[in-house]
């Protein structure tokens, strides 16, 4: 669920301060060990890179979590930043009533 009054954590952020900073970890380390560029961890800290699933699944692997954690902070960022660019747009979007594939024949 995205919080309602708040950009959810990126996960560079969590990368950083829940995961390299209590283990004493550099970047160049963590890069190394899981067989990226520093430069990949440094943008995805940064914000400025995505978590794409290559990467969800060296840092799961890593750090004994799962794809999915990584891939799920992930979309929540993303969801975010996508509801907060196009809200107007989706409020203008009627509902359906009743779906048309159920209805009786």
């Amino acid at each position: 669920m995205l919080p309602k009054n708040r950009r959810p954590t990126p996960p560079g952020e969590i990368l950083r301060y829940e995961f390299l900073e209590p283990l004493g970890m550099t970047q160049l380390q963590l890069a190394t060990a899981i067989g990226i560029t520093r430069v990949r961890i440094n943008e995805i800290i940064l914000g400025k890179r995505s978590i794409t699933p290559d990467t969800a699944f060296r840092l799961a692997q890593y750090f004994n979590t799962t794809p999915n954690f990584w891939l799920g902070l992930q979309m929540d960022v993303d969801m975010w930043d996508t509801l907060q660019r196009n809200a107007g747009v989706y409020k203008k979007i009627p509902s359906a009533k009743k779906h048309p594939a159920s209805a009786p024949c």
